[in-house]
């Protein structure tokens, strides 16, 4: 699987390593990605998501059924 926030869409960045001589060689930033479980009342069923943590806080402040109609919006998620 990719590693992609399925709610915010983050993926990895990249950028360089600079050494003490400023040598730049090629890396990657890879977003903080958590495999989280949810229950869904309205489905009365569970999902696992594969999330940043800076969704798991957005889930936590509105609510798991407002952010995944939003991401549904937005075309993060797919079902």
């Amino acid at each position: 699987m990719a590693r992609v926030c399925e709610i915010t869409g983050k993926r990895p960045q990249v950028g360089n390593n600079v050494s003490h001589a400023n040598n730049k060689t090629k890396r990657r930033f890879y977003p903080n990605l958590q495999k989280k479980r949810f229950f869904i009342p309205e489905e009365n069923k569970w999902i696992t998501l594969k999330l940043s943590t800076k969704a798991i806080k957005t889930i936590n402040l509105k609510g798991i059924t407002a952010v995944l109609k939003e991401a549904r919006a937005n075309g993060f998620l797919a079902n």
